[in-house]
């Protein structure tokens, strides 16, 4: 059993869902992006730590200039996958093919294991294209996550959920990361139907923007939430300002996975 599955499996116990932020790596620059990481992780359940790329298409605004940020410092995926090494809990790296097609598969999975990476989501890769890197995964001991999305027909959501390790990785909502006022309906259904193909736990992320969507989703059976984009605007709004983010972090991530606990 993989790192991600026994803790799923601890959660379970203590009838909790995982909170699993994600932070953008080297957003705003490494230093302070490692400072980020601690001020979070500390509520986390599983980390989820993004590759900053220059053409990422799920991604709404928000983090599309985070990842901007962090490109301009300095960011590399070595850098990035570095970054695990600091964190005590299960780390999923957030990237887009490219980035380990062009580092090479091998190389990128064998970095991603020496550093203590767990997980890895290439967004923009279907499971129909994915053997290769789940190969690699495999040999690495590192769970390879694939996507599943209120879109996606019943034949689709079998695909998915039977080719991904760790958990799936239910997208809440047509379109683009970012923060919404209130969930997709549809949200709900996408979970009952991977429950229905497979036992591996579902996370569901895109447009989680606060506590009483987190209980929203725990109560309709997610095993775990997502929430990048409303913590990456708390860095971009706290830009200089490195105490005070911080402290808001802390403060923002402590009531999130208070959340996870509250509609079991």
């Amino acid at each position: 059993m993989s790192e991600i599955s026994e803790k799923f499996k601890e959660l379970r116990q203590r009838r909790e869902a995982a909170f699993i932020p994600y932070v953008c790596g080297g957003d705003p620059d490494m230093k302070t992006c490692a400072k980020i990481i601690d001020a979070v992780e500390k509520h986390a359940d599983i980390m989820e730590i993004g590759v900053p790329f220059s053409d990422p298409i799920a991604d709404g605004p928000t983090i599309q200039k985070a990842g901007e940020r962090a490109l301009w410092a300095g960011a590399t995926p070595r850098k990035i996958i570095e970054l695990a090494s600091i964190v005590s809990k299960p780390v999923v790296l957030m990237t887009y093919y490219n980035i380990p097609f062009r580092y090479g598969l091998e190389r990128f999975c064998s970095d991603a294991e020496r550093f203590g990476v767990s997980g890895l989501i290439c967004a923009d890769l279907p499971p129909e294209e994915g053997g290769a890197l789940e190969k690699a995964c495999s040999g690495h001991g590192i769970d390879l996550i694939f996507l599943a999305a209120p879109t996606s027909p019943p034949e689709r959501v079998r695909l998915v959920a039977g080719h991904s390790r760790g958990f799936v990785y239910v997208v809440s909502l047509k379109g683009i990361t970012g923060e919404r006022e209130a969930l997709s309906t549809q949200a709900a259904s996408v979970v009952r139907a991977v429950k229905k193909a497979s036992s591996t736990p579902v996370a569901v992320g895109f447009g989680v923007s606060g506590p009483e969507q987190v209980r929203q989703l725990v109560s309709c059976g997610a095993d775990g939430v997502i929430v990048g984009s409303a913590i990456v605007k708390r860095v971009e709004e706290n830009l200089g300002k490195g105490k005070k983010m911080l402290e808001e972090l802390d403060s923002f991530c402590s009531a999130l996975k208070a959340a996870t606990g509250q509609a079991r």
